[in-house]
């Protein structure tokens, strides 16, 4: 995949109709945004637009509305939420890409702001069905994509309008491109992936993608009991993907024939029973990885491992890391995944963090300044590190 693509500021944006595909899925409650970071994140792509005299129209999805219109998920407050913050009126189109949107285009002037409905109220969005992205395109000149979150998905406001319009991407995009093409095609070395999480077979592209490319994999989380397991260890009642140990042997022996080492934990913070509930007090104890009591599960990495796993990241030059090392949502359970995130924050290696539990960790912890790059996609980071082409990055313009 080309990860060298043209952004805004490889075309003319002044005069033109811009349609900006971002991501203002934001969390509402009772009608309120309660958190408005990723309008925030929008704010270059847009303020880009708007000083060079573009006509910016921009569209979003937002959350999983089933037939259409539901008011919950209009995106009225986006738009005000955008006036407020670019001070100026931002106009919500009833539809998307229908006669309200085209009437409402087609009364703008250079640096207007126009937002467009809740592209999933669109029968075709999801689908990528051609009529839908043509209606879109028809009111635009130039499509940027500035929506990572989405880009894993071939939508019609994400990949498929680009078939009718030139294609750029905005600054968020761009930099999760250039930073994790980077880190991927041509990393500074020693390059170390942590990967954490639940389950082996939500990695198995990861870990197999990666063994290709890192010197040293950690794994982590609940999928380390699956390694362990292959190994020969009893692993008590923790969580085990029984139809995968094969693999998690024939990714051991991946890793010994590449010269690649793979780190797994060697001690254990183990508990009778999983929490619950899961942010209350839990007894736990540590044991060794090898030896983990028959009635006992293991929740999260032991001291002796956050001291392994930190010393590989201080080690490194290019770190990536991906899922949580325990049960994170409970603050016995969480030291393993508070000792990597720090260990990342203190590293002075190129650090990319892919979304979900692990950038919420990052941001919890107060580390996220620290951290060179944190993945505003989960699913479309680990698709990503997967090498996955992504539908709304591959219809992108090439430099």
């Amino acid at each position: 995949m080309n990860y060298n693509k043209k952004s805004i500021e490889d075309i003319e944006v002044s005069g033109k109709r811009v349609l900006c595909r971002c991501d203002f899925n934001v969390p509402t409650k009772d009608g309120k945004i309660t958190s408005d970071k990723r309008i925030v994140a929008a704010m270059p792509t847009i303020e880009y637009l708007v000083g060079h005299g573009a006509k910016v129209i921009l569209c979003s999805h937002m959350g999983k509305p089933k037939n259409g219109y539901e008011e919950k998920y209009s995106l009225k407050v986006v738009a005000e939420r955008l006036s407020e913050l670019l001070g100026k009126p931002v106009a919500l189109a009833a539809d998307v890409g229908g006669e309200d949107s085209k009437a409402k285009v087609a009364a703008m002037q250079p640096g207007d702001v126009v937002l467009l409905e809740n592209t999933r109220f669109a029968k075709g969005e999801t689908k990528n069905d051609p009529e839908l992205s043509k209606a879109l395109a028809e009111l635009a000149d130039v499509f940027v994509n500035d929506a990572f979150g989405s880009a894993h998905r071939a939508h019609a406001s994400t990949a498929g309008v680009a078939d009718y319009l030139p294609a750029v991407c905005g600054y968020l995009v761009q930099k999760e491109v250039s930073v994790m093409g980077k880190a991927l095609a041509d990393p500074e070395r020693p390059f170390v992936a942590i990967l954490g999480g639940a389950k082996v077979s939500d990695k198995l592209n990861v870990i197999q993608n990666l063994l290709e490319k890192v010197d040293t994999l950690i794994i982590g989380g609940g999928m380390a009991y699956t390694f362990l397991a292959a190994k020969g260890c009893g692993v008590g009642t923790s969580l085990l993907d029984g139809e995968k140990l094969d693999y998690c042997r024939q990714m051991m022996a991946k890793a010994e024939a590449k010269g690649v080492k793979l780190l797994l934990p060697v001690d254990t913070t183990v508990a009778s029973a999983f929490p619950d509930p899961i942010d209350g007090e839990i007894a736990v104890q540590v044991v060794p990885s090898e030896a983990i009591p028959a009635d006992k599960m293991g929740l999260d990495i032991g001291p002796k491992t956050m001291a392994l796993y930190a010393d590989a990241v201080k080690a490194a030059k290019t770190v990536v890391w991906n899922g949580p090392m325990g049960v994170f949502e409970n603050p016995t359970l969480a030291k393993g995944t508070i000792a990597v995130a720090q260990a990342l924050a203190e590293s002075g290696a190129v650090t990319i963090v892919g979304g979900g539990d692990s950038a919420a960790a990052c941001e919890q912890l107060g580390f996220a300044d620290k951290i060179t790059h944190i993945s505003t996609g989960g699913g479309a980071s680990l698709e990503f590190l997967e090498g996955r082409e992504l539908p709304g990055i591959a219809c992108l313009l090439n430099k």
